[in-house]
């Protein structure tokens, strides 16, 4: 990537108008009461206190000496239209979409999907910015283990059915996600994710396993709540 292109390079900030301001426009509480904001904050706690993807990604981060809070590290904005959501790396800061999520479903994969992002920030200091291969390894594992390849969903696109379906829909929902955020051409794109795609595809932390339903982040949720127990007595 030339000077040019590096001046001209937004990081994805334009789907996100509101923050591309550089300020946070909040209405009165009155008002929010009857927008998207409020929806979306409902939705943001039930996800937070009920969703074992996000509990145990919240309880990984805290255990990491990186404490994650509600009113600090999470924001509600109206975003393009094709995007849900996105982790701002400069002020450690979860956008949710408000005016595109409107399922809890939705909003509990989004927050997953983010708390990845948050997650890979806070363990391993990722160079979202110059490495584009950390941006990548962050893209495949987000795609991984928050669910968005799960069969279900996978089944509400209509597609299904291929040999190493998950794998591929991994590598596909990654790359769009670079490209949505980076001016790098297709190509480009896929031999960085190429390259990285086996460590990354195979890094299933905080997890320890790929969580393809609710069912499995339970169970990897009860494993991460239990992980000190047989040390007690020691």
């Amino acid at each position: 990537m030339d000077q040019t292109e590096q001046q001209e390079e937004d990081y994805g900030y334009k789907l996100f108008p509101e923050r591309n301001l550089g300020k946070f426009q909040k209405g009165s509480i009155a008002e929010s009461l009857f927008t998207f904001n409020h929806k979306c904050q409902v939705m943001l706690q039930f996800a937070i206190e009920t969703s074992p993807y996000a509990k145990l990604l919240l309880g990984a981060m805290k255990s990491s000496g990186c404490a994650v809070y509600k009113d600090r590290h999470f924001s509600c904005e109206d975003c393009d239209g094709t995007v849900s959501g996105g982790f701002d790396a400069t002020s450690s800061q979860i956008v949710l979409c408000q005016n595109n999520i409107h399922q809890q479903s939705h909003m509990n994969r989004v927050v997953t999907h983010e708390l990845i992002h948050a997650f890979d920030h806070c363990r391993a200091h990722v160079d979202w910015f110059n490495n584009f291969k950390h941006l990548a390894c962050s893209e495949i594992r987000a795609a991984n283990l928050s669910g968005d390849c799960s069969f279900n969903n996978e089944v509400s696109r209509f597609n299904f059915g291929l040999k190493k379906h998950h794998q591929e829909c991994v590598r596909g929902r990654a790359l769009r996600s670079i490209l949505a955020v980076r001016k790098v051409s297709r190509e480009e794109a896929e031999k960085v994710v190429d390259e990285v795609f086996n460590t990354c595809f195979n890094d299933h932390a905080p997890f320890g396993r790929i969580p393809h339903d609710k069912k499995d982040a339970k169970f990897a949720y009860r494993d991460f709540e239990n992980r000190d127990r047989y040390y007690a007595n020691l």
